[in-house]
């Protein structure tokens, strides 16, 4: 139930009272910037945000918004395309302000609160030599990618971030602050591996670290025909496990890299990132080189963290799908050259990461991601600026995953907009939606944790 407007002012008075964090209500003249999330074309009025200062601040609210009836969204980075970092009239929580970051470099661990960037977070441990496998993106929240599993860069080498993940410090919904491992609350351990905030807010994580400082890697730019498509991602597959591969394959936008002659053409445009022996590296890339005459080669030694230098375009509105399969065969890969410049979107890609290696040795039940034995992640993506093209763009979308063959084929909850009960069902495939709906029976009953990609408690 809803509080009252009464009511729902008192509330968030009492809070202000108890937290050492902020409070920002629309009368404050920071709201506006404290309501926004990443994508633009979300706009949407809470009725207060609580920037919390530590898990404390966490707990209070956490606990306010179950007592009150207010709509309670956790936030980490502001990413989720389905807006889930905001609401309107409710509650948010805003873990920005929470980004300690505290390593062991001996240990090779580190604990980082929830609030950090993937960045943030990459820079600090680079420092040390060292590095968790993150996404691909430097803005992203560490807390949401985390939870929704981590499909990144060292996908292949050490698996998803959940796989590097030790323990959490979790606020559940009746407000108490657990520790989740193998050792302690195990079972809430597995679930969020991969389950997403529904089971409660995560506000710091113990990562595993390893060894990597210099590597080789950067952007290979080649012309895409359906030929080059399959031989990357057959070169990908054949790649050693130390090389990990993001193809996008997109219309080559009007960037100083780019060759002016490729502009408005469709391009395959990857991130590379070997990791391995220095003295492999030739070998280990010349399969890919040797595809078609580069575009453009920025494929070199580097440190680790110069994978998430660059500026990204700010983001409006977007559009998305994505599914796991085996393969993309030629036929699918005219499909994707031919809708790409029938698409109108100011910016359309199909990204294409490669998996295999480490997350495959992972069990399947190990975690709540369960597409361990996938090939290959697919994801179909458009942005744009006018909210009344929303349609167009969605239609775009979801007729390419259907022509691809994605249509039930499971997704990648990290990458979800606002989807359907079925959707969400289909992400988590066997015995684990099961076992996940009876994790969240037993550390949310209520449903407190629901802006999410929802997965309702048990019967």
């Amino acid at each position: 139930m809803t509080p009252s407007g009464g009511a729902q002012q008192d509330a968030i008075a009492d809070l202000r009272e108890q937290l050492d964090g902020a409070v920002i209500d629309p009368d404050d003249p920071g709201y506006d910037e404290a309501r926004r999330v990443f994508f633009k074309g979300i706009d949407r009025r809470p009725a207060a945000v609580a920037r919390a200062a530590g898990t404390d601040d966490v707990a209070r609210a956490v606990s306010l918004a179950r007592e009150s009836g207010l709509e309670l969204a956790v936030r980490s980075g502001g990413h989720s395309r389905a807006g889930y970092g905001t609401s309107d009239g409710g509650l948010v929580v805003d873990l920005s302000a929470m980004r300690g970051i505290d390593i062991d470099a001996d240990s090779r661990a580190a604990w980082v609160e929830a609030g950090a960037t993937a960045g943030q977070y990459t820079n600090a441990t680079g420092e040390h030599g060292l590095a968790t496998g993150l996404g691909d993106a430097a803005t992203v929240g560490i807390g949401g990618i985390t939870l929704a599993g981590g499909i990144g860069f060292l996908v292949r080498k050490n698996g998803l971030t959940i796989d590097d993940l030790l323990a959490a410090e979790v606020v559940t919904a009746d407000g108490q602050v657990v520790r989740a491992s193998e050792e302690s609350e195990p079972d809430l351990f597995w679930a969020i591996r991969g389950g997403g905030g529904n089971f409660g807010v995560a506000t710091r994580l113990q990562l595993r670290l390893h060894e990597i400082s210099e590597i080789v890697g950067g952007i290979l730019i080649l012309p895409a025909t359906p030929e080059v498509i399959v031989r990357f991602l057959d070169a990908a597959t054949d790649a050693p496990e130390d090389l990990s591969a993001i193809a996008n394959v997109m219309i080559a936008p009007p960037m100083p890299f780019v060759p002016a002659e490729a502009h408005g053409k469709p391009v395959v445009m990857a991130m590379i990132a070997y990791v391995g022996p220095p003295e492999g590296a030739e070998g280990a890339l010349a399969p890919f080189r040797a595809i078609a005459e580069p575009l453009a080669d920025m494929v070199r030694p580097i440190r680790y963290p110069e994978l998430y230098d660059g500026e990204r375009p700010e983001a409006q509105s977007a559009a998305g799908a994505n599914f796991f399969a085996d393969s993309i065969d030629p036929a699918a890969a005219e499909a994707i050259i031919e809708q790409l410049q029938a698409s109108t979107a100011m910016m359309k890609a199909v990204q294409l990461r490669v998996l295999g290696g480490a997350i495959a040795r992972v069990p399947a039940d190990a975690t709540a991601f369960a597409h361990r034995d996938r090939e290959l992640f697919v994801n179909v993506a458009a942005m744009y600026a006018d909210p009344a093209e929303k349609d167009v763009h969605e239609g775009w979308v979801a007729g390419l995953k259907e022509s691809l063959g994605g249509t039930g084929a499971g997704g990648y909850t990290g990458f979800f907009g606002p989807e359907s009960p079925d959707t969400v069902r289909a992400a988590y495939p066997g015995p684990t939606w099961d076992r996940l709906r009876e994790v969240k029976r037993r550390y949310d009953p209520d449903n407190l944790f629901r802006l999410n990609h929802n997965i309702p408690p048990g019967d």
